[in-house]
């Protein structure tokens, strides 16, 4: 019998002494009601992500499968999918590309949610940022993107300034949607914002000089400079 969804799917083995989690949200849809049980490339593309997360000791990594597809207009599919596996009363971070980038933004206000994540989120400018308070917040986007707004993902970032000081974007130069061309350096960038906010590894230096800057410093960061 096929599980039920949404739910979360555990990438890599159980940790012995759990300290901290971490969500990763995939992309979907603008609309669609089909079925998020299907493993889709927008699945396999964030896949390396949870994989190289769960090589570190004491952090489990889960990977979100929606009920649908798609985000659903005024529905919010994919938000509401990840704020209703937001059960575990662990430190969290959620990291979400595209549509997923989208969720995990609009998901971030969950009490144990520490940090999140948004790689070439797909935004429209009605998306809030008051959940965003007390959060730190990682944005980036490719110079090449074609699917989604950087432009969008720029002014997110400067409402989110707004309720918290602890927002980061960086424009990844050379690089589309799939963050194909450039794998590891969103790879790292990932690795570096995750650990260093679960406290697994001091604060990446290059991210928190990002996050002190005013604004518009720190929120067109090349990522190449990192």
């Amino acid at each position: 019998m096929a599980q039920s969804l949404p739910r979360l799917e555990p990438v890599g083995r159980a940790p012995a002494q759990l300290r901290a989690l971490v969500v990763v949200a995939h992309g979907g849809r603008s609309q669609s009601t089909e079925s998020g049980e299907r493993r889709r490339l927008t699945y396999w593309r964030m896949l390396p992500f949870a994989q190289l997360l769960a090589l570190t000791d004491g952090l489990a990594v889960a990977m979100v499968r929606y009920r649908h597809r798609g985000w659903n207009g005024s529905a919010r599919d994919a938000a509401r999918d990840v704020s209703a596996l937001l059960t575990a009363e662990l430190p969290t971070v959620l990291v979400g590309h595209s549509m997923g980038g989208r969720a995990v933004l609009h998901s971030a206000g969950a009490p144990q949610v520490k940090a999140v994540a948004a790689l070439a989120p797909w935004l429209d400018g009605s998306d809030p940022v008051a959940q965003l308070a007390g959060r730190s917040v990682l944005i980036a986007h490719g110079d090449r993107e074609r699917m989604t707004d950087p432009r969008q993902s720029l002014a997110y970032a400067v409402r989110a300034k707004a309720v918290t000081d602890r927002v980061a974007r960086f424009d990844v130069h050379g690089d589309g949607h799939a963050m194909l061309r450039h794998a590891a350096t969103w790879h790292d960038l990932v690795r570096r914002f995750v650990l260093g906010e679960l406290g697994f590894e001091p604060e990446d230096p290059a991210i928190t000089n990002a996050m002190r800057q005013p604004i518009p410093g720190g929120l067109e960061v090349p990522l190449g400079s990192v």
